[in-house]
């Protein structure tokens, strides 16, 4: 899978990179789960471990920390909130507004993992602002910041709204997943403050779709 590895930045205590759409952040089971983004950073940079995981199918920026001191750090910014983050991703049909707030708590389906549902008994808080950056006749390009951070969050969220994002296997309709060959969902935006001197620093990613 090429490029087999594209970082944005590095430094002493964390590398950027810029993962494809179809390879696994961490190892999943099984010998053919083995090949990953951290495995792949690892044969370089023994001493790197993972802060937070895109799913397989979504591309785009993701944090790796260089030594236990800086895994610390970055896991204590995303458990605070301190991180921005933002994503793009087509999705199936044009939404009425211009912009708007989801806020649907989530919980993991058992029966059907790794897929989450909606539970308002049960669930998590999970918020996702969303804003449309551009239309076509039966799609859409929406710029998406979580303001949690739930597994499969935007995923879910926009297809309980009735905009399922294109080329979703887990929650697009047959419709919306036959209109791309891929996830149309990119990490295009992290920001965060840097785990040494706590500046606040920023990378961006552009959209491969």
């Amino acid at each position: 899978m090429d490029p087999y590895l594209d970082i944005l930045y590095i430094d002493d205590d964390l590398i950027v990179a810029n993962k494809q759409s179809g390879l696994l952040t961490v190892p999943g089971r099984g010998e053919d789960k083995q090949d990953c983004l951290i495995h792949r950073v690892q044969t370089q940079f023994p001493t790197a471990t993972i802060v937070h995981r895109l799913d397989m199918q979504t591309s785009g920026i993701v944090v790796i920390a260089l030594n236990k001191k800086a895994q610390s750090n970055l896991g204590r910014s995303f458990q605070e909130r301190e991180v921005h983050k933002n994503y793009l991703a087509w999705v199936s049909g044009c939404p009425e507004m211009e912009s708007g707030c989801i806020d649907l708590p989530l919980i993991t389906d058992w029966p059907n993992r790794p897929r989450q549902k909606v539970d308002f008994e049960l669930g998590k808080p999970s918020i996702t602002n969303w804003e449309i950056i551009s239309k076509q006749n039966d799609r859409a390009l929406l710029s998406l910041t979580p303001i949690t951070g739930r597994s499969h969050q935007l995923r879910v969220h926009l297809a309980e709204i009735g905009h399922p994002i294109l080329g979703d296997p887990l929650y697009a309709t047959i419709e919306a997943l036959e209109m791309a060959p891929r996830l149309l969902l990119h990490a295009s935006t992290l920001a965060f403050p840097h785990p040494r001197s706590g500046d606040r620093i920023s990378f961006k990613s552009d959209v491969p779709f």
